[in-house]
């Protein structure tokens, strides 16, 4: 059985992780294997280090305002490099009528302040459990 890969990221230049690394935590406790990349990293760094570790999914913390920006440009970045198999979803202050907006974009799932760790938990497994089985088979 392979594990999941994802990669949790904090783009741009929002420079509170607190959220990002209980996440990223909590996806590591539950079996999932997980690259934290760290602040203030551009779409390009995030999409060429979901590249390189061969990842199921791409995680963006975003608390600065400027989630509909660094979402498009990491999927375009993903379109661009023949990769849309890898899922992008996120979380953060973003309002419920860009949550519609970014889901119509292709973000797979936008969770909001107050969504549990194992909320996260249980859609990364049920998103992306199959995808790292066939990886491995």
């Amino acid at each position: 059985m392979s594990k999941i890969r994802v990669i949790i990221a904090k783009p741009g230049l929002d420079g509170h992780d607190r959220g990002a690394k209980v996440v990223a935590r909590a996806l590591r406790d539950a079996g999932v294997e997980v690259i934290y990349t760290g602040l203030h990293q551009a779409p390009e760094q995030i999409v060429a280090a979901a590249l390189q570790e061969d990842a199921d999914a791409i995680g963006l913390s975003i608390l600065s305002g400027a989630h509909m920006t660094q979402f498009a440009r990491v999927l375009e970045l993903l379109r661009e490099q023949n990769a849309s198999d890898i899922v992008v979803f996120g979380g953060g202050i973003i309002p419920d009528a860009d949550v519609t907006e970014l889901e119509l974009m292709g973000v797979a799932k936008i969770f909001t302040p107050g969504a549990s760790t194992q909320e996260i938990i249980d859609w990364v497994r049920s998103a992306l459990g199959e995808k790292a089985e066939s990886r491995a088979g």
